[in-house]
């Protein structure tokens, strides 16, 4: 218990997965994280350093306190000093902020006290940042901005890792909601509780520094992560959402609801095996990962398809179908995944349908958009096929290339078997 771990941001990524993982490993002798909420890290201070995390397990929701956590906010300057000798000494970091572009923003910004912190150092040693953005190149970007605030010398100890988080997770502040499922809150009197499942298969890219042994032992390193983001988002991700989408034309509240609906579950599995799987197993078969097989594949999507219904996580549909414009949009996980398929030469039929139902879902919830958006009609019964051109034509932008007409048609090919759903 010789190491010090480090963070950005208190949401439930880095106080369930990074820190608490870091925690449980009992290799870390100091917990140190960086947060704006300064009513959260009040509560955690008068609390003495410690929260709660619920972990939903396949049978019942278990408490688990962190201890010995130490919370600052960079926006206050005293606090903001501590948090630089906590990056100068920090053997492990991890950021887990909502976006790759709150990276820079802010003054100081998180790339700046980075880049401050580690310039502090007065001798170099092994250093790892863990990115849990949910972006492909979070690291790269990460990388690129330190190099642009400090002497490149200073980083060469320091290795910027890319994550594939698999891990559902949520925040739930409705105090009869946290009544009925039993919950702790963050701290015994902060209106506040985490829910996460007990997953933490997290992958991380391989570590090249030499001799360096990790704190958090439970990761798994990939020599190329980018074919297991893509199985991430083009799979978990992509039938999340399309499980979402379908629940909400039925009026289910949560993606439990969703597991008991045989046709729902039939299409996310179709979608999954057949047309998300058969694209990825074609695009990364040359690698030799046993995920990228039929079999492994199918396990894959069975062993997610269970964990999504967990009813213990209680994941609102309306929490995993909101942001609709980026869940539509061009390359994500709905039609970034019928785009894939189409490359090789898939029919995405049942893709098509989440899509289908994504975009009804949109119309069903416009009022709760902040800005209107062009070409949505305010009901179904109004939308025509020009109509849905248009509409997804606006979604998609400059992006759209040579499947777009395709993936259109598929859609409203789609909305008409919607009758039958």
């Amino acid at each position: 218990m010789n190491k010090t771990f480090f963070g950005f941001g208190f949401g439930p990524i880095q106080n369930a997965l990074m820190l608490y993982e870091a925690y449980m490993s009992k290799n870390f002798k100091r917990f140190v994280v960086a947060e704006v909420d300064q009513a959260m890290i009040d509560a955690v201070r008068s609390n003495g350093g410690s929260y709660t995390v619920n972990i939903a397990r396949n049978n019942k929701i278990d408490h688990s306190v962190v201890k010995g956590v130490e919370l600052y906010n960079p926006r206050d300057v005293d606090d903001r000093k501590k948090i630089l000798a906590a990056i100068a000494e920090s053997d492990e970091m991890a950021t887990a902020l909502p976006s790759v572009n709150i990276f820079s923003l802010g003054d100081p910004s998180c790339a700046d006290l980075f880049a401050k912190g580690l310039s502090q150092r007065p001798n170099e040693f092994p250093t790892i940042i863990y990115t849990a953005e949910n972006h492909n190149h979070a690291a790269e970007i990460l990388t690129d901005l330190l190099k642009q605030r400090m002497e490149p010398e200073k980083l060469n100890q320091v290795q910027v890792l890319n994550t594939v988080v698999g891990k559902m997770s949520g925040v739930i502040t409705d105090v009869d909601e946290i009544r009925r499922l039993n919950l702790q809150t963050i701290t015994p009197h902060f209106p506040r509780a985490i829910l996460v499942e007990e997953f933490n298969r997290i992958l991380i890219s391989k570590i090249t520094l030499p001799d360096y042994k990790r704190g958090i032992e439970v990761f798994i390193e990939k020599p190329d992560l980018l074919p297991f983001e893509e199985a991430k988002l083009y799979g978990h991700n992509a039938i999340h959402a399309l499980i979402a989408y379908l629940a909400d034309q039925k009026n289910l509240n949560t993606i439990a609801d969703a597991g008991h609906d045989t046709q729902i579950m039939a299409i996310a599995r179709k979608a999954f095996i057949e047309e998300s799987g058969a694209a990825l197993i074609q695009r990364h078969a040359q690698l030799g990962d046993s995920l990228f097989t039929p079999a492994g594949y199918q396990a894959y999507a069975d062993d997610l398809l269970e964990r999504m219904v967990n009813p213990n996580l209680n994941d609102l549909v309306s929490r995993v179908g909101r942001d609709h414009i980026r869940k539509l949009s061009y390359d994500d996980r709905i039609y970034g995944t019928i785009r894939l398929a189409l490359r090789y030469r898939i029919e995405p039929k049942n893709m098509a349908l989440g899509a289908a139902a994504g975009v009804l879902s949109m119309i069903k919830r416009q009022d709760t958009f902040k800005e209107p958006i062009p070409h949505l009609p305010k009901s179904a019964a109004e939308l025509t096929q020009s109509g849905l051109k248009d509409l997804l034509t606006h979604l998609w932008g400059d992006k759209a290339d040579q499947y777009a007409p395709t993936m259109i048609d598929l859609t409203w090919q789609a909305l008409g078997q919607f009758i039958n759903i």
